[in-house]
C-alpha cells in the first residue's frame, strides 16, 4: 500500500514539475518576444536574462524529477 502510494506521489510530483517549468518558460519567452518587439536595441541583454530565468524553471523540473526518483526507489 505505501509502495502504491509513493509511486502515485512518484508520478504527480513529476507531472507538477514539468507543468511549472513549462509554464515557466512559456512565461519568460513571452517575456523575452515582447521586450525585443518594443526595443531591438536590447536584444542581447534580454537574451541574457531570459537564460538565467529558463535555467531557473528548469532548475525546479530537475528537483521534481530527483523527488520522484528518490520516491519511486530507483535512488537513495
Amino acid at each position: 500500500m505505501v509502495a502504491d502510494l509513493a509511486q502515485l506521489g512518484a508520478g504527480v510530483a513529476i507531472g507538477f514539475g514539468a507543468i511549472g517549468a513549462g509554464l515557466g518558460i512559456g512565461v519568460a519567452t513571452k517575456g523575452l518576444m515582447d521586450a525585443i518587439s518594443r526595443q531591438p536595441e536590447i536584444a542581447g541583454q534580454a537574451v541574457g536574462f531570459f537564460l538565467v530565468g529558463a535555467a531557473l524553471a528548469e532548475a525546479c523540473a530537475i528537483y521534481a524529477l530527483i523527488i520522484a526518483l528518490k520516491l519511486s526507489g530507483m535512488i537513495g
